[in-house]
């Protein structure tokens, strides 16, 4: 069993920046964000493999986003520039019980089973 621990979000104005960090207790083969804002579908963000450090992201935020891993400490960060009133929503840490060598795989949630709690991240315009 892996828990996962999202840190880092929380309120910032439109064009601002913030960075989230989720920390797993165990080694795993990747993690991953989604989102979810009210009354909307859950939403991919970003996924990277823990080993060769391979990253995959939603199309609403390439080249905003960047998510990055130390591997040693079983860590990830998603760092959010360039923030929008619409990238407001829960954030969650995801990770996978196996590794998978599909992209595709990655952008889905049913991919994953080890999920944390969210963290609120919230733009205002």
């Amino acid at each position: 069993q892996v828990q996962l621990v999202e840190s880092g979000g929380g309120l910032v104005q439109a064009g601002g920046s913030l960075r989230l960090s989720c920390a797993a207790s165990g080694r795993t083969y990747a993690m991953a964000w989604f989102r979810q804002a009210p009354g909307k579908e859950r939403e991919f963000v970003a996924a990277i493999t823990l080993s060769v450090g391979s990253s995959y992201y939603g199309d609403s935020v390439k080249g905003r986003f960047t998510i990055s891993r130390d591997s040693a400490k079983n860590t990830v960060y998603l760092q959010m520039n360039s923030l929008k009133p619409e990238d407001t929503a829960v954030y969650t840490c995801a990770a996978p019980l196996r590794q998978y060598y599909s992209s595709n795989y990655y952008r889905a949630a049913s991919s994953y089973s080890y999920w944390g709690q969210g963290t609120q991240v919230t733009v205002s315009s």
